[in-house]
Order: structure tokens, then sequence, then C-alpha cells
């Protein structure tokens, strides 16, 4: 009896079991393998939210909710199916569709494929080019190079766009070093079009690296594509505004907590988040405005919330809410991306970002924990207790990183280019690749170069918060530019007053005479060493070349005329010490803008200010030597070479773009003397790039 009982309990629940299955009640879980094959930097936007111990569960992807119109044109197991035949080298990763040996011959080369003729070109893509051809990573040699990039542009692949190149696919196929892909680089900032946005660029990639904006985890491939940030063709090529946080209020709230004021969609995709807005807006500090007035058809569409929407929204200055708000909220458009975060970074305002499924621009690299709250979108009711919660001190670390990120990374085309192309290096030369603390704390990856050193030690900007000093002693490095004639010669003089100095490591002559060098009796016994160099082609570059034989972390540079006692020289360097990535030194110029001639002038007049240091008594640390050399454009060295002049100049607007700071002024107990004092004011024409450093 038993038996039979048992028997028919496992017939009914087999037969249960099988109705079930039948009618879909039941299904099978999807692989996890994608969700957990991440970075490891926790920048995914599904990270918790702040003062939440528990992280929240797997974004749903728009393809997995439920809006009718989108249905109508597309299921969501289309659009899966889409994403995943949209790239066929979808499982690629470094190890499988790159090819390293092209980089080790001859290091991190990037090659632009010719223009062809007729081929039309936006702006924007002509400046991303231009910018990869002016870096230092560019080669005209196809067979030195370790990357590819398309001249043929690919940043707008919505078919519906004046911008749209069309038969890329053909294109692309016929280009005779495509080899499926492999070592290229595709910038994207558009894909899809109406009504589904699928993030199909038009033609197989196959394993090329991506480097796209809005781009979804979904279809990101893990430390081989490279998220980029959406930003507009009248985002700044080169140089770009500076951050608009001038000083640190505390508390640090502003008139507003909370701000949004954009398009809303009555339906499609992104239409949910944006149309739910209202709920959370209460006209007071939390300040959410959409309107409904945009596109050619918006009236035969508008519901009855329209037109008080509309009426709300232009009450509104954009721009006076944007600077005195403190979040901004960056929901999805149509596409994931959005201009507003862009925006949000600059003008300090902590973007709280509601994008479920976008994968963070640079998200390999930026830790976006500490400069942005990342929300979720089926949470938007819980927004304005969010950000309230959050403690004042964390609000002003917000604010800070979100203003050394933007002009870190994000302030022109031309960072964002050769952010995306230092990502790659890093991969590619792994050994010499940055930290995280490199590419989170100022003054970013871009000017940390682990070329010269893998020992965070070893970089004059990590000192304090590794809590260590740089090493006590410095180099003298004396520039030497006429011929030794008599014992009396202030270089002579000035090699004695800097050898008695306490902190003396040792002297560089710098010998760029066109006589040859004197013979070794001729120079004064000193108590250190005193090492005689050949200048390199006798060019004034040469005095900041990074010499092997500089071996303290301080170089006190010196012209043959400085004069200088050991007192002066021993206060300078004690300054130094305590500001260390930083140009210390006596004799100070300062540089303005001549309206009447509209170009840059240089004055040695004697003012209340200054923006500038010379070099010709200046104490600094060695590693500007090596960004004077590796990092600068070679044609701003060959400007100085040809005027044999102003390489001073160049060197402070070098110093100030990476501390963005100004020198350090010290004063002496004598006037500072030159050869050339004489000459007391000129005019100088100061390139653009250099300018963007401004040391005031």
């Amino acid at each position: 009896m038993q038996a039979k009982k048992r028997y028919l309990i496992l017939l009914s629940a087999g037969a249960c079991l099988v109705l079930l299955f039948y009618f879909g009640g039941v299904q099978l879980p999807a692989s996890d393998r994608n969700r957990h094959d991440r970075s490891h930097n926790g920048n995914r936007p599904d990270q918790p939210w702040p003062h939440f111990s528990d992280p929240l569960q797997q974004f749903l992807l728009w393809d997995q909710t439920d809006t009718e119109e989108y249905n109508i044109h597309i299921s969501p197991r289309q659009k899966r199916d889409v994403n995943t035949s949209v790239y066929k080298g979808k499982r690629c990763r470094m190890d499988s569709c790159f090819d390293f040996s092209a980089c080790k011959k001859n290091a991190f080369k990037v090659y632009v494929y010719p223009q062809q003729k007729g081929e039309k070109i936006s702006e924007s893509y002509q400046n991303i080019l231009s910018i990869v051809e002016g870096s230092r990573f560019y080669t005209t040699d196809p067979g030195q190079a370790c990357l590819f990039i398309l001249s043929l542009d690919t940043l707008d692949r919505d078919s519906l766009s004046p911008q749209y190149v069309h038969n890329l696919k053909t294109k692309v196929q016929n280009l005779h070093l495509w080899n499926n892909g492999r070592n290229h680089l595709i910038f994207n900032l558009y894909s899809g079009t109406w009504p589904d946005y699928t993030e199909d660029l038009g033609f197989d990639i196959g394993q090329a690296m991506l480097a796209k904006a809005s781009i979804s985890t979904e279809i990101f491939r893990p430390n081989f594509d490279v998220s980029i940030p959406l930003f507009s063709k009248e985002h700044p090529r080169t140089g770009g505004d500076r951050g608009y946080l001038k000083y640190n209020s505390i508390p640090p709230f502003r008139k507003y907590m909370l701000v949004f004021k954009g398009k809303r969609y009555l339906t499609g995709i992104g239409s949910d988040t944006r149309n739910a807005l209202y709920h959370v807006h209460n006209q007071e500090d939390v300040v959410l405005l959409t309107t409904c007035k945009h596109g050619k058809d918006w009236q035969k569409h508008k519901d009855a919330r329209c037109e008080k929407d509309n009426a709300e929204y232009d009450k509104y200055d954009y721009r006076e809410m944007l600077h005195n708000s403190t979040f901004c909220l960056v929901p999805r458009g149509r596409r994931l991306g959005s201009f507003r975060f862009l925006e949000a970074l600059q003008a300090a305002c902590v973007p709280v970002m509601l994008s479920n499924g976008w994968e963070l621009p640079f998200s390999e690299i930026i830790n976006w924990n500490t400069a942005a709250v990342i929300g979720d979108e089926r949470l938007l009711l819980q927004i304005p207790s969010t950000v309230r919660s959050i403690h004042q001190d964390k609000i002003l670390a917000l604010r800070q990183q979100t203003q050394f990120l933007w002009e870190a990374y994000f302030s022109s085309v031309e960072k964002i280019v050769l952010t995306t192309l230092e990502i790659i290096q890093d991969r590619v030369l792994q050994q010499e690749s940055r930290s995280t603390l490199m590419w989170n704390s100022h003054p970013g990856g871009l000017f940390a170069l682990p070329q010269y050193s893998a020992h965070l030690g070893d970089f004059p900007f990590y000192y304090a918060t590794l809590g260590i000093k740089p090493y006590p002693k410095f180099t003298a490095v004396i520039h030497a530019v006429t011929p030794l004639v008599s014992q009396s010669q202030p270089i002579l003089k000035l090699l004695v007053a800097v050898a008695k100095s306490q902190y003396c490591a040792q002297i560089i002559v710098l010998w760029n005479c066109d006589k040859p060098l004197p013979a070794k009796h001729r120079w004064p016994a000193t108590s250190v060493p005193v090492i005689v160099i050949e200048g390199e082609n006798k060019v004034m570059s040469s005095r900041f070349l990074p010499y092997e034989t500089i071996v303290t972390d301080a170089v006190l540079s010196l012209d043959e005329d400085t004069v200088l006692s050991t007192t002066e020289v021993d206060f300078a360097f004690t300054v130094w010490q305590s500001f260390p990535e930083r140009l210390v030194g006596y004799p100070a110029r300062s540089h303005f803008w001549d309206s009447n001639k509209e170009r840059w002038g240089y004055t040695s007049k004697w003012t209340n200010d200054y923006s500038m240091v010379l070099t010709g008594a200046a104490i600094y640390h060695r590693y500007y030597h090596f960004l004077y050399t590796n990092f600068l454009p070679a044609s701003l060295r060959g400007m100085v070479d040809q005027l044999a002049n102003c390489e001073d100049i160049l060197m402070n607007f070098l110093v100030s773009a990476v501390t963005k700071l100004p020198p350090i002024k010290v004063t002496q107990k004598k006037q500072y003397k030159e050869t050339m004092m004489g000459q007391v004011d000129q005019k100088i024409h100061v390139p653009d790039w250099q300018m963007s450093g401004n040391p005031d």
C-alpha cells in the first residue's frame, strides 16, 4: 500500500514539472559568467549606493524591461540575439585577439591609415586623427606599428545621421592591413538608430578593439574595449576649460540638492526613467525638469503633462542650476550615455548615475565610487533620501574628485584620446603599467609615466601619500656656453659657492660651448665630485636631458653667470623640500596678454606678481627632465633649440601644466645678475598648448 502511494506521488510530481516546463513557468538560469568576468577596480554601474552594506543585484538591461511601443518593434529575445551577434569577436581579450609581438620590437607605436580621396570625415573624427598624429605614439611606418586606427569615419553609425558613412563594411574589408581587425582600434560615439538603438556599427569589427561611448556592460569586453564619454562636436580639441570649483565651501552644500534639465521621451527606449522624474521633483531643492518640446512631431504625441512640464522647464536657467547644485542627475537618454555626464563633472556637481547597464567611461582605470553616486533606475524614488544621507565630508571629497577627473581625462578631446591610448599601452607593456593610485590621484595617469619608474616613491607627487621625503641632497647642473679663459670667470665662483652647500651631492657642468673642454686642472678643487659632460648637439634642450649621472631627486639648474651665495643655495633647497613637486627659484618673470598686438608678452619688470621662475637659478625634481624629453611635443623642443632661448619658459609651463600650481619664488640678499639684463621687456609668441598650463 505504501509503495503504491509513493508511486502516485512521484507520478503527480513528474506531471506537474512537465506542465510547468510546457507552459514556460520555469526558466533555466542564464549563465553568470559574463557578469563575473569584469575588471576588479569596482567601477561597474551596479555598485552599491553609498552607506548601503549590501550590493544591488545585477541591473536589468533595457532588453529585459517592458515598454509597449518598443516591444512592437523588437522582442527581448530578438534584442538579445542582436547583441550576441553584433560582434563575432565578443569573446575577444588581449591574450586571444591581440598580437603582442608587433609591439615588442618598436614599443607602443600607432599608425593612422592615410585618408582616402573623396571620403567624407566629420570635424570630430578629424580632430581625433590629428591628435593621434601629433602624439608621441605616432608612426608613419605601418611596419613599426603596434596599433592601427582607421581613417574611415566610424564615429556616427546612426544610419539617419548626415555623418553616416555608407558601404563601410566593404571599405573596411578592402584595407590591406585590416587582418580581421587584429590590433585595430575603432572610435565610436553613436551606434544604432530609431527605434531600437542597438549597438551594431553596421559592419563586422572582427577582432578590433572598440573605444565606444554609451557602451553597455553586456557588449563591453573587459580589458579589451575602452568605454569613452559621449562628447559634443563643440568639445575643445585641446586645452579645455578648467573645472568650475574655485574654492571649497564648508559645509559643501549649494542652493539645490539635486537637479536635472533635459528632454522627456514620451515613448520608446529611454522613456521610462525620464517620464517618472516628476514624482521626485519638489520645486525647492530637488528640481528635475523635462520638456516634451523636441522633435518635429512632438505635439502629435504629447500627453496631459506636457504643457505643465514645458512651462516649468522654461522657468529655470540650466547653467545657473548646474553651478548651484550639490548633485546632478544623469539619467540615460535614447542611448546609455549622456552629455549631462561631462557637464556635471566640470561643474563640480556630483553626478548621480541613472543608466542601468552602462559601462562608465574609462572604468578600467577610474574608481567612480570616489566621484559619483551610482544609482539604479528601479530605485528612482529613493534618490532624494539617498543623497541627503551622504555626509558633508564625503560630498566634499566627491566634488574635489570630479574636478581632478575632469581636468585629468575629460576636459578636451585630446585628453580623451590620449587616455584611451595610454590605457591600451598599459595592457601591452604590462611591466610598465600604472597603478590605480597613479590613475586616481593627482596629477593623473597622463603625467605619471611608468616608463620613468615603476616605484611610486620615485615621483614627487606621492611623497605625502607614501609618508616619505625626497633625498636630502641635490645635484647642481651648470649650463656652460662660453669658453673658460680666466680663473675669475663667474662660473668658477659659482661652482665653489655651490660645492660648499651642505646639501650638495655633486656638480655637473654641461659643456655646450663650441670650444673644446677645458683641461681638468682648470676646474677648482671641491669637496664634492665635479662631472663635466659634453652637451648633446650643443642645443638648449640638452640641459634638460634625463642624464643617468643625476642620482638625486632634486636638480639645481644654474646658468654659468648666476651669482648666488652658499647660504642662498641652502635656503632655496630647504624651501623645495617642502614643495618637491614645484619649481622653486630666484629670478622671476611674468607673461601677459597684449591686447593691442593680440599675442602673449613677457616681461622682467618688477611687479607685485609673477608667473615664472627662470631655470637659471631654480630647483626642481629630476622627473621633469624625463617629461621635458619624453612627453613634450618634439615641435616645442625644436622651437627652443632653433631660437636657442625660451627653454626656461617651456619648463615653467610644463611644471605648471602637471601640478596646476605656480612656481615658488625665494628672495636673495643680492640682486640676481644675468647676462641679458638689458633686455627688460620683449614680446614672445607662446603656443596655445603652453598657455593651457597657465601658472598664474
